[in-house]
């Protein structure tokens, strides 16, 4: 994967997520879709405002307006999604951006002429044309960002425009509720700044770099039923990927219920007044806001599907502890912004609103990075478009269920309740379909909450094609900790034995390992696991290896046996070049998953306090035609630290 831009390269990148910002390959981008968010909440919130408080329609009753206009909007998304992913895997994405935002001005030019006539009708056409606006260019902009990023900045970058989309939709809200409440010109400024961020978000689009097309030779088929048919079974094919799109879905799912249902849970629940529930707008764009920047952070700069565990867990935990801090609340007739902040029996609440977005942020950035990774270039944005289709539908199933259950007489806590317990059952549904998001979760917190794991030359791993990984044996865990550092998964060539062993003998099951036992014992199993370590290298993964044979019991390398060498033999054979990559552990000797002779393996859980300090240090690639294993011997013992 290449980079796009002219001020960065191939094999580049950058520091850290927010210095993205400095780069052409990604801030116009950025911009482009901060102002285009921003507009879309801006316009859609004033209209909302002014037909609910200073117009009488009767044709729209001031209840149903915020539920109308957010179908309207959303109605594009189910109609021309599959139209738009085509488009988007077609054309060149830098043009196709730039279309988009020229139709944006066309729409806004439209729009502020109605805000100005309080047209109703012709709004609510212009809220059909914004959705449309937002499906056009969905599937393009998630496409763009693997054409722009490498993969180790996929995940930082996902951080970064989900914290940004955040952002504008809250900053939209809040600035379209007070501009159209000036009075007297509060009309003509809310069109002048709906015109105006339309013509920003034009401006920047004009210094997005050229993003060439997947696949130009596309025809594009215009029936967007059998179209959206043809685009769901493209993302069926590719098991992960689907199963991450139905995770995003249901994210979204999660999220429309806390954000259609904040008016009236501020107003009947916490007995605030308007003020307050901005405030709860505000809590959870920043929460979902800073989950998303996080999501870098804690990840080794790698596309990290542990989080999404960890995302679920954190929802569930604050939604349902959410549930508990409403209960008791004293009654009071219109809190203000002030006596509600100053009450302690509300602080709890802010921080379960918080803490529950912030966690759908861990969870939702790992997911779209993954489908941006993981699905074929050629028809990455058919798939992102599939995805639309997908959280348009599961929101407007959050909306029939949220209001079925208002209507059987729950309460809006209730609702809540039933949501952390569903978000619990679901996401374990999803862990138990797909087990990698399990066994990385596994890994993330061996790797960050048993040990605390430092990695020189991660980048060294590579995110496509065979390759055979080679370290030292030191622990029962190291399998574990080299999966927390790869890019993808890795099928391990493992001793039997330790098969057997409780927990770790089930992770190493769940992660497909292939255990293999001395050809003098079992024969059969032998050349099985020989027989299953080509196949892995055939289809293009990692296969990871202990060339020692066993755990080392004294701390020093030991000698490297010749099964690699038949495993690279066979693949030779059948016409593969698969580089293999040296890798060393470091500072595992004496931990609680080490052998040590007087103690045994996990005997001692604190024979080395909490959170051990231990490294990885990952070695240039070897060309098969060098690799012997006295050179890779020689290669991982320089790679271990003194």
């Amino acid at each position: 994967m290449s980079t796009t831009s002219s001020d960065s390269t191939p094999g580049t990148e950058t520091p850290n997520q927010f210095a993205l910002l400095k780069q052409r390959r990604f801030a116009p981008f950025f911009w482009t879709q901060f102002a285009g968010a921003a507009n879309d909440n801006l316009f859609k919130f004033a209209f909302t405002v002014l037909v609910t408080y200073q117009l009488s329609v009767g044709w729209l009753p001031p209840a149903m307006a915020g539920m109308v206009i957010g179908a309207l909007f959303i109605l594009p998304f189910l109609l021309f999604s599959a139209t738009s992913g085509q488009l988007s895997d077609k054309f060149e994405k830098a043009a196709m951006i730039r279309l988009v935002k020229n139709l944006e001005i066309g729409i806004m030019v439209v729009a502020a002429w109605a805000f100005l006539a309080s047209n109703v009708l012709v709004l609510l056409l212009c809220v059909f044309l914004m959705g449309l606006h937002s499906t056009l260019f969905g599937p393009v902009k998630f496409a763009y960002l693997p054409q722009a990023l490498n993969e180790r900045e996929l995940t930082g970058g996902n951080g970064m425009l989900e914290m940004g989309t955040f952002v504008a939709i809250l900053l939209g809200n809040v600035i379209g509720g007070l501009l159209v409440s000036i009075p007297g010109i509060g009309h003509a400024v809310v069109a002048a700044s709906c015109l105006a961020l339309a013509v920003a978000g034009r401006v920047t689009a004009q210094f997005i770099p050229r993003a060439p097309a997947t696949d130009p030779g596309l025809a594009i088929n215009w029936n967007p039923v059998t179209e959206t048919w043809r685009n769901l079974k493209l993302a069926r094919s590719n098991t992960v990927v689907f199963r991450s799109m139905l995770g995003i879905s249901w994210m979204w799912f999660f999220g429309a219920v806390f954000l259609s249902n904040f008016p009236s849970f501020a107003k009947d629940v916490l007995h605030g007044n308007e003020q307050v529930a901005s405030l709860l707008l505000v809590l959870f764009s920043v929460g979902v806001g800073v989950g998303s920047l996080l999501c870098e952070k804690l990840s080794h700069r790698q596309v990290e599907i542990g989080l999404v565990p960890l995302g679920a867990l954190g929802m569930t935990v604050f939604t349902v502890d959410l549930y508990f801090a409403l209960q008791g609340l004293p009654p009071h007739a219109g809190y203000t912004l002030g006596a509600f902040v100053a009450q302690p029996a509300h602080w709890r609440v802010m921080a379960d609103l918080l803490l529950l977005s912030l966690f759908a942020g861990l969870y939702s950035v790992p997911m779209y990075a993954l489908i941006q990774l993981r699905s074929a270039p050629t028809h990455r944005a058919r798939i992102i478009a599939a995805n639309n289709i997908l959280n348009a539908l599961f929101m407007i199933a959050s909306a029939l269920m949220a209001g079925a259950l208002l209507g059987a007489g729950f309460s809006i806590s209730q609702i809540f309740l039933i949501l952390g317990i569903a978000n619990a059952v679901v996401a374990l549904y999803i862990f138990l379909l797909v087990p990698e998001y399990l066994l990385r979760f596994i890994a993330w917190a061996a790797s960050h909450l048993v040990y605390r794991l430092r990695v020189e030359g991660s980048e060294r791993i590579p995110v496509d094609g065979p390759a055979v990984l080679v370290a030292n044996h030191v622990s029962f865990i190291d399998a574990v900790l080299l999966m927390a550092v790869s890019p993808r998964p890795i099928r391990f060539l493992m001793d039997h034995r330790i098969f057997k062993t409780p927990v770790l003998g089930w992770i190493f099951r769940l992660a497909k390992c292939i255990p293999i036992a001395p050809r003098d014992q079992d024969p059969e199993a032998y050349q099985r696991a020989f027989d299953e370590a080509a196949k892995v290298l055939r289809e293009g993964d990692l296969l990871g290896l202990f060339p020692e044979g066993g755990i080392t019991r004294d701390g020093q390398l030991q000698p490297f046996k010749g099964g690699i060498m038949k495993i690279l033999e066979q693949a030779e054979a059948e016409g593969q070049n698969v580089p293999v990559i040296p890798m060393a552990l470091n500072n595992l000797w004496g931990s609680y998953f080490s052998r040590i002779e007087k103690d045994g393996a996990m005997t001692r859980p604190f024979r080395r306090g909490i959170f051990n300090r231990v490294g990885l240090n990952v070695g240039d690639a070897v060309p098969q035609s060098k690799v012997s294993p006295e050179l890779l011997h020689t290669k991982v013992s320089a790679l271990m630290v003194p």
